[in-house]
């Protein structure tokens, strides 16, 4: 499953429909094209800078994600070679038995956590 993220082209604010927005009413697994026509930038309205609706939006594809745990960053564009994960590999596509490669040679980590795999992972704004 793709989910389909939304950049804000004034402050850079992701949407992200696995998380909807609570504050403003919006509960997680709400897609963007059903947030409301009330709806407003959780950051820029935040920030003063006038209330850009859905129109300020553009959709966003990330390539990097982040380990919560230990801040190992997944490319796409590099994949994990040593690991047999081709180059150009999405996340998405990265087997259900998938674990951080850095929290998995961490014993205290493997122990308190157990096998930390892409639940963990979160996408990445950054080139």
């Amino acid at each position: 499953m793709t989910v389909r993220r939304f950049k804000c082209k004034v402050c850079g604010y992701i949407y992200s429909p696995l998380r909807g927005e609570p504050r403003q009413g919006i509960p997680p697994g709400t897609e963007f094209e059903d947030l409301p026509d009330t709806y407003v930038c959780a950051l820029c309205g935040i920030q003063g800078k006038g209330k850009i609706g859905t129109w300020g939006f553009e959709e966003w594809v990330p390539t990097k994600y982040v380990c919560r745990y230990c801040g190992y960053v997944y490319d796409e564009k590099r994949g994990e070679p040593h690991h047999e994960i081709a180059r150009g590999t999405k996340f998405e596509d990265l087997p259900d038995d998938y674990i951080c490669p850095v929290c998995a040679i961490d014993d205290r980590l493997t122990e308190r956590l157990g096998k930390v795999g892409k639940e963990a992972f979160s996408p990445l704004d950054t080139d």
